[in-house]
C-alpha cells in the first residue's frame, strides 16, 4: 500500500510521512528578512497553539509596553523582534511537551492560557531543559537571521522572571534583559485577555507583578491596556530588519518538531525545483515552485505530534486534524502577502487529480502544472524516506507506488520528478565533520537512539557519544535539534 505526506490511498487514511536526511542542502532560496521572520512568527503561534496572528499582535503591545518604560527607538525595534521571535524555539521541544502533556499543541495553548487541567503535571524540573532548549534553538534562530545582539540575548533568556524565579538561567532584576520583561507582559496581555477578558487578565498580571516582571512595567501599562488592545486591529507593526534570509530556515525551524521530518522540505523543494526545469515550466514558475515546496508543510506546527507519530491507521478526528494542514499552510498569504504566490501554491499540496486530496478536493481540470508537480514532488520525497515505522521505498519501489496511482498523480509530473531525484546528490559533503561525525549526525538527527545509532554504525554506545560531543562541540550547540538546524543551514544534513 503507498504512503505519502500526508496523504490517502484509496479513499482511506493513510500514514502521514515526512523526511530525507541524506538529500543534498542544495536550496539557496532567499526572501526579505522581514518576510522570513513573519513565517516563523507564524509558525511558532500555531505550535503554542495560538492564533496566526499572536505573534504580531504582541509585537505591537511590546513596542508600547518599552515606550512606557522609556525604551530607546533601538529598544522598541528589539522588543518587537523578540515578540515575533519569541516562539520560534517551540517546535524543538515539541517531543518533550507532548510527553508531558499528551497535546504539544493543544497543551501548550493551555499552559499560555493558565487553563491546563489539575495534575497536568509540568514542574519546574521538567520544564528547565524544555526551557533551556527553546532559548538555545530561538537564540540560534536570531544569530542565523544576522539580528542585533539584543535579540538573541532577549530570545535567550526568554522566561527569566524579575524575582530569580524564571528559566533557563534564574537571573534577576537588572539581569534579565529589559525587553524580556517587555515581550513577557505583552504576551500574557493579549493571551489572557483573550482568554479571559481584560479584567480578569489584568487581575491575574497584577498577582504576577514584581514576580514575573518588574511591578512598574504592570502600573504603566494598566492605564493602557484597553486602548492598546482595541487599537491592535488597526495597527501594522513596522519592517522587523533589512536584507535577505534562507527561505528554507522556515521549513528547518518547523521540522524541528518532528525529528524524523529533518530536511524533508528542502529535498522536495530541490526536486520540484529541477522537475520544474526539466517540465519547460518558464524560470518565474520554477523559482515560485521551489519556495512553495520549502513552505508547503507550515501548517504541520498546527497539529499535535501525537497525530503524526501514531504508527498505525489513522482515527476519523485526527485525519481530519491533518486535512486542514494546507489550510493553515495557505494563511501565509495574510501572514506574509509577500510570500502569497507561494503560500497558495504550497497549500496545493495535497490536492489529487481524482478529487481525493485535500483541503479543496479539487480535481485534475482546476489543478495547474506546478501544482501536480508538487504534489508529485512532496510524494515521492516521502516515499524516497525513512520513518521510525518503516524503511525508505527504493526508487523501483516508490515510481511502482506513484505509477499504480495514475488517476491520483500526473504522469508527466510524476515521471519529471523521478528524473529530476535521479540527478539529486547521493550524499553530502561532511565538513567540518569527519565523516563518521556526518554519518551519526545524520542518525541522532533524526531522532535515532545512541544504542540505535551503535547498531547501525556497528560502533560502541561510548563511540557514539563520543562522536556527539564532538559534533556539538564543532557546530557550537548544546543539543540535537540545534545540532540540527546549524546542520541543514551548513549542508551536513
Amino acid at each position: 500500500m503507498m504512503q505519502h505526506e500526508p496523504g490517502t490511498v484509496g479513499g482511506t487514511p493513510a500514514r502521514p510521512a515526512g523526511i530525507a536526511v541524506t538529500a543534498r542542502a542544495g536550496v539557496r532560496v532567499t526572501a526579505h528578512v522581514t518576510d522570513t521572520v513573519a513565517a516563523l512568527a507564524m509558525v511558532g503561534d500555531l505550535a503554542m497553539g495560538q492564533p496566526a496572528s499572536h505573534s504580531p499582535r504582541v509585537a505591537l503591545l511590546a513596542a508600547r509596553v518599552a515606550e512606557t518604560d522609556g525604551a530607546s527607538p533601538e529598544g522598541l525595534a528589539t522588543a518587537r523582534l523578540v515578540a515575533l521571535l519569541r516562539w520560534s524555539g517551540s517546535t524543538a521541544n515539541a517531543t518533550g511537551f507532548a510527553a508531558l502533556l499528551g497535546d504539544d499543541v493543544g497543551g501548550r495553548g493551555a499552559m499560555l492560557a493558565r487553563t491546563l487541567p489539575a495534575g497536568h503535571g509540568l514542574t519546574f524540573a521538567n520544564a528547565l531543559p524544555l526551557a533551556r532548549l527553546h532559548c538555545e534553538v530561538a537564540g540560534d534562530i536570531a544569530r542565523m537571521l544576522w539580528l542585533p545582539a539584543g535579540v538573541e540575548e532577549g530570545l535567550r533568556h526568554l522566561f527569566e522572571h524579575a524575582n530569580g524565579n524564571g528559566l533557563p538561567a534564574r537571573l534577576h532584576g537588572d539581569a534579565v534583559p529589559a525587553t524580556v520583561f517587555h515581550v513577557a507582559l505583552a504576551g500574557d496581555l493579549d493571551v489572557l485577555a483573550r482568554a479571559h477578558g481584560l479584567p480578569e487578565a489584568l487581575r491575574v498580571i497584577g498577582r504576577l507583578a514584581g514576580r514575573k516582571y518588574p511591578a512598574h512595567l504592570v502600573r504603566s501599562m494598566v492605564p493602557h491596556a484597553r486602548d492598546w488592545l482595541d487599537g491592535l486591529d488597526d495597527a501594522a507593526p513596522p519592517p522587523a530588519a533589512n536584507g535577505d534570509a534562507p527561505l528554507a530556515l522556515v521549513a528547518d525551524v518547523l521540522e524541528l518538531k518532528l525529528p524524523w521530518l529533518a530536511g524533508h522540505a528542502r529535498r522536495a523543494a530541490a526536486i520540484a525545483r529541477d522537475a520544474a526545469a526539466l517540465s519547460g515550466l518558464p524560470p518565474a514558475e520554477q523559482r515560485c515552485l521551489e519556495r512553495a515546496a520549502l513552505l508547503h508543510g507550515t501548517g504541520r506546527a498546527a497539529i499535535p505530534n501525537r497525530v503524526w507519530d501514531r504508527p498505525g491507521r489513522l482515527r476519523k478526528a485526527e485525519w481530519d486534524l491533518v486535512r486542514r494542514l494546507p489550510y493553515w499552510t495557505g494563511q501565509l498569504v495574510h501572514r506574509v502577502p509577500a510570500l502569497a504566490a507561494e503560500a497558495r501554491l504550497a497549500a496545493h499540496a495535497y490536492e489529487r487529480l481524482d478529487g481525493s486530496g485535500y483541503f479543496r478536493r479539487l480535481t485534475a481540470d482546476a489543478l495547474t502544472p506546478a501544482q501536480r508537480l508538487l504534489a508529485a514532488a512532496v510524494a515521492w520525497t516521502a516515499l524516497r524516506s525513512p520513518r521510525p515505522w518503516r524503511a525508505p521505498y527504493s526508487p523501483a519501489a516508490a515510481t511502482a507506488l506513484l505509477a499504480a496511482q495514475a488517476g491520483r498523480f500526473d504522469r508527466q509530473a510524476v515521471d519529471a520528478v523521478i528524473a529530476a531525484a535521479a540527478m539529486q546528490p547521493a550524499r553530502l559533503r561532511a565538513d567540518p565533520l569527519s565523516e563518521r561525525e556526518a554519518d551519526v549526525l545524520r542518525r541522532i538527527g533524526t531522532g535515532a537512539g545512541i544504542s540505535s545509532v551503535a547498531r547501525a554504525l556497528r560502533i560502541s554506545t561510548g563511540a557514539v557519544r563520543t562522536h556527539a560531543a564532538s559534533i556539538f562541540d564543532k557546530l557550537d550547540c548544546a543539543s540535537r535539534p540545534a545540532a540540527v538546524l546549524k546542520a541543514l543551514a551548513l549542508g551536513l544534513m
